[in-house]
């Protein structure tokens, strides 16, 4: 199946689902008052999705294969900021288990995408119509 914009893609749309429950705890619970953290927390969950996004634009799989590499290492990045979150009692330990079983679950679908387009025979749309 050839997709026709980032936003079809399943973990891009995870990720997407992640950026969003990440930002009504930062709005409503008292990591809103950790300032740091809750930029930190802000800016990784957006950098999984953003990657996703922009690897998706490069239009070749090399290319999208290393932008989906660095969405997986912010992936990581927001699971140890949120165990800060955690440790600092912003968040309970149920929205702790559920966001970080989210993330890990996105790091899994990325790394089964990355094998998909390692092994797949063409190299994307880029290169599509040249012979």
């Amino acid at each position: 199946m050839q997709y026709q914009s980032f936003e079809e893609l399943e973990i891009y749309k995870l990720a997407h689902r992640l950026c969003e429950e990440t930002w009504e705890i930062m709005t409503l619970s008292p990591l809103s008052k950790d300032f740091r953290l809750k930029d930190q927390m802000n800016g990784s969950s957006g950098s999984i999705m953003d990657n996703i996004a922009e690897g998706f634009g490069r239009g070749g799989n090399k290319e999208f294969i290393a932008f989906l590499s660095y969405s997986r290492g912010s992936c990581c990045e927001y699971r140890s900021q949120l165990r800060r979150a955690f440790d600092r009692r912003h968040i309970d330990e149920t929205k702790f288990a559920s966001l970080n079983q989210s993330a890990q679950n996105i790091n899994e679908q990325i790394s089964r995408f990355i094998n998909y387009l390692k092994s797949s025979k063409r190299l994307g749309p880029k290169f599509d119509n040249k012979k």
